[in-house]
């Protein structure tokens, strides 16, 4: 997968789990929890979501990496050779 590839499924994935976050506005450097109702539930289940739509393992100690745009497009790069085209877009 390529960024835009990536950057548009981490993308449609906030969509699913926070529906009323501004994406068009999205800072990619600023945590998503400082940018829209976004708590440690929702995290969770974007974190399994991503993992479940690429069909990878993201260990919780990485679950950090995921907190902004940049760093779940920057960590979802770094295991492209895992990855595999997801399940729905």
């Amino acid at each position: 997968m390529n960024k835009a590839a990536i950057k548009d499924f981490v993308l449609h994935t906030i969509r699913q789990i926070a529906p009323e976050a501004d994406i068009e506005n999205l800072n990619p450097d600023r945590r998503f929890r400082d940018q829209f109702d976004f708590d440690s539930v929702d995290f969770l289940n974007f974190a399994l979501a991503l993992q479940d739509g690429l069909r990878i393992s993201i260990p919780e100690e990485d679950f950090p990496s995921l907190a902004t745009l940049n760093g779940c497009i920057g960590y979802l790069l770094s295991k492209d050779a895992q990855l595999t085209t997801p399940k729905t877009l």
